[in-house]
């Protein structure tokens, strides 16, 4: 799936997507709830009311001057041979997400930007990948060799100071960890700029450093979300918190604040957990909004 703002491309990549069992993230969005929500089907809730997800990084191809441009990946899934994940179904993986992004046309040598919008299990899985390493050990080394990793200062320090989640440690330790010790992360601020065309947008709430990716090119837009939104049934119900969100009520109010802002303009907005469509725009919806795809 491809979408095209402007002279940049934006182009999505799944790792796995999942109908039903999101109710750990979502507790509200019970069948009840859900099924009244009429625009969500077919794309995001199927016809019993579950919600479909989707696990997907999105590269960004956006003009530079050179033959190929830049090649941004935002966000990097779960990532193979992982361990310690407080999801079961997340740990040890082996799925041909490089393999797609490789057919898709984006070998991994070829890209020179990974952007993390936030430190979570789902989006930093392949900035490492594990190979053979001295003596028969086994060692996580940066999946995308060639590229700059960016990640939000306030989101870095935050998650390195915890230690009581041993599940974040573990997410830390093998995805975020070895890609700085090689000197690959720039850490930057939550309005940095990457290019004349792309620049971080603030999010706070789902996570104390949290950003959303916004891209202006020929007088087109387009957000990428990262997690100020879960799945699309919280454009309708904003006041829907994720279990997942460090501070619930500042998630929420950024979310009221961002549907507001992009209701207001037409702006493509590109979920990054949102199956099916994945994107579209948002307009009001009586008191509330719907996404239009």
């Amino acid at each position: 799936m491809k979408w095209r703002i402007g002279d940049v491309t934006v182009t999505k990549i799944v790792e796995m997507e999942v109908t039903g069992g999101s109710r750990f993230i979502l507790p509200q969005a019970t069948y009840e709830e859900i099924l009244p929500i009429k625009w969500l089907q077919p794309h995001f809730a199927d016809e019993r009311g579950r919600l479909k997800m989707s696990i997907h990084a999105l590269v960004i191809e956006a003009p530079d001057g050179t033959k190929n441009g830049r090649r941004i990946v935002v966000d990097t899934c779960l990532g193979n041979d992982k361990q310690g994940r407080r999801i079961p179904t997340w740990n040890d993986l082996h799925l041909p997400f490089l393999e797609d992004l490789a057919a898709a046309g984006f070998a991994r040598e070829s890209i020179d930007t990974v952007l993390c919008t936030h430190l979570h299990v789902d989006h930093v899985g392949w900035n490492t990948m594990l190979v053979d390493g001295t003596n028969g050990t086994k060692t996580w080394v940066p999946t995308f060799p060639k590229a700059r990793y960016l990640m939000g200062r306030v989101e870095f320090d935050h998650w390195r100071a915890q230690h009581e989640r041993e599940d974040m440690a573990a997410v830390f330790a093998d995805s975020v960890k070895p890609v700085h010790d090689t000197g690959l992360v720039d850490l930057v601020e939550t309005d940095h700029w990457i290019c004349d065309e792309i620049s971080l947008v603030p999010t706070v709430g789902h996570t104390p450093g949290h950003v959303s990716v916004m891209i202006k090119s020929k007088g087109e837009e387009a957000l990428i979300t990262g997690d100020f939104m879960h799945h699309p049934c919280q454009i309708a119900r904003p006041h829907w918190c994720s279990t997942a969100d460090s501070d619930p009520e500042m998630g929420q109010s950024t979310r009221e604040r961002m549907l507001a802002e992009l209701s207001s303009r037409p702006v493509l907005v590109i979920g990054t957990h949102f199956a099916g469509a994945t994107a579209g725009r948002i307009v009001k919806d009586g008191d509330a909004y719907r996404m239009d795809v």
